[in-house]
Formats: C-alpha cells, sequence, structure tokens
C-alpha cells in the first residue's frame, strides 16, 4: 500500500529575506524584521537553520535546531518585553 502525497506546507511563517543587518519574517500575512542586535541567535545560523521556522498553535514561533521560541505577541510590541538575551 502506498501511501497518499504530502499535503502542502500549512504553516504560515516564512523567512523572507537574510541580511547582513538581520532576518526578516513573514507570519501570516505580516512582515516582521528580527535584527541580529535583538535577536543574536540568528546571526551565526546558517541559511537552513533560520529558514526551518514553524508557526505552532497560531502564535508561537519555534526553530528547532536553534532551540529558540518566540511568543508572536514579542515582535509586535518589543517595548512590552524588556527582558534581554545577553551573551
Amino acid at each position: 500500500m502506498k501511501s497518499n502525497k504530502r499535503g502542502k506546507n500549512t504553516s504560515k511563517a516564512e523567512i523572507l529575506n537574510i541580511s547582513p543587518n538581520g532576518v526578516w519574517l513573514l507570519v501570516e500575512e505580516r512582515e516582521y524584521f528580527l535584527p541580529y542586535e535583538e535577536f543574536p541567535w540568528f546571526e551565526k545560523a546558517t541559511v537552513g537553520q533560520v529558514r526551518d521556522v514553524k508557526l505552532l498553535h497560531g502564535h508561537h514561533l519555534y526553530w528547532k535546531a536553534l532551540d529558540v521560541d518566540l511568543e508572536l505577541d514579542s515582535l509586535k510590541g518589543l517595548s512590552s518585553y524588556p527582558l534581554k538575551y545577553v551573551a
């Protein structure tokens, strides 16, 4: 018995661009810019690691290879989330 073909990707999150300054992300028709100074995990990551983003439960972004979890609301208003990663 053969399995059915896989369906299309249902994740509504995708990377639009990886620039020298940060990452452009599209989530459900809204664009976000994630500058490396605020999101340092992406600066040294490979393109494949950055592109492998999943939108879980409609509000949670997850990069498995980087072990990064971001709440979508935090991207809408960084000032409401004052804690920052410090290396």
